[in-house]
């Protein structure tokens, strides 16, 4: 999980970066590209020849769906706001996971629980801040992308533990090659420079590395052992921020991202400690 938060943030930042020359569309699509060729590559010299049924069984597909859109959602946001603020709002999925585990698996939340959901989601209004000066709907949109990501962590729980896990990270590059071309027909296509289709070369390796790895952490070990550890991509997301972008977040920012980690640990510490108290 730390690999591939560390990975995802290096991958955004090259992305913004190339956001800068071309439209957000265009540039998701040919990024999807270089990843589902490089990925399919892989999986065809790998021991798991790709299977039409896996690739297209409903949980596979439906994740993918899930995923591609949060990671449209996602990317079109940060190229809008700062690096470290988009990230700290995506630091919120082990809240929306655990409402959603209330809402679809139909889990018991007692009030310590409440009131921790309370506190990251007040976390989450200090990042996002909502005001009629600090109103930003780029942020909302990030919300929006972390939910859906909570969504889709869910749904890969479910996926039959004889899909192997490259296959579905072709799925997901797939989907998302193919809504960003979708986009970019709306958008419109410029040339890309050398410098651009080389970040994006770039890009697509740490995307599909971070997909794997992703995928490879929530299968095989406990959510609530793993989730925590997301929190490394925030600490990554801020100095890559701070070094490329001169970006530093606002006290208030700093606040929130704290009730966020607060938060959420208390969340995943006592769905452990349930866990066991239950295996016992």
């Amino acid at each position: 999980m730390v690999g591939a938060m560390t990975l995802f943030v290096l991958n955004d930042a090259l992305v913004k970066r190339v956001s800068e020359d071309l439209p957000a569309g265009q540039l998701i699509c040919i990024r999807g590209v270089m990843a589902s060729l490089l990925v399919w590559l892989v999986v065809s010299l790998g021991r798991h020849p790709v299977s039409v049924r896996q690739l297209t069984s409903p949980w596979v597909v439906g994740r993918a769906v899930v995923d591609a859109t949060a990671s449209l959602l996602y990317l079109i946001a940060l190229f809008n706001m700062p690096l470290g603020n988009a990230m700290a709002i995506g630091m919120a999925s082990p809240l929306f996971i655990t409402l959603l585990a209330v809402w679809l698996l139909g889990e018991r939340v007692d009030r310590l629980r409440w009131i921790a959901i309370a506190v990251g989601f007040g976390g989450v209004l200090l990042v996002v801040k909502p005001s009629a000066d600090g109103f930003n709907a780029w942020s909302l949109l990030a919300l929006l992308a972390t939910f859906l990501h909570g969504v889709r962590d869910l749904a890969t729980r479910r996926i039959p533990a004889q899909v192997p896990s490259m296959l579905i990270t072709l799925s997901t590059a797939l989907t998302v090659c193919v809504f960003a071309g979708v986009l970019s027909l709306f958008q419109g296509w410029h040339v890309p420079s050398p410098q651009s289709l080389l970040l994006l070369a770039a890009a697509s390796v740490l995307l599909a590395s971070g997909y794997l790895l992703v995928i490879a952490s929530v299968r095989t070990g406990e959510l609530s052992a793993v989730a925590p550890f997301r929190y490394t991509g925030l600490l990554v997301g801020l100095i890559v921020g701070y070094l490329v972008w001169d970006e530093i977040p606002p006290l208030s920012s700093w606040m929130g991202i704290a009730l966020l980690i607060v938060a959420g640990l208390y969340l995943l510490r006592r769905e452990r400690v349930e866990r066991a108290a239950e295996s016992s």
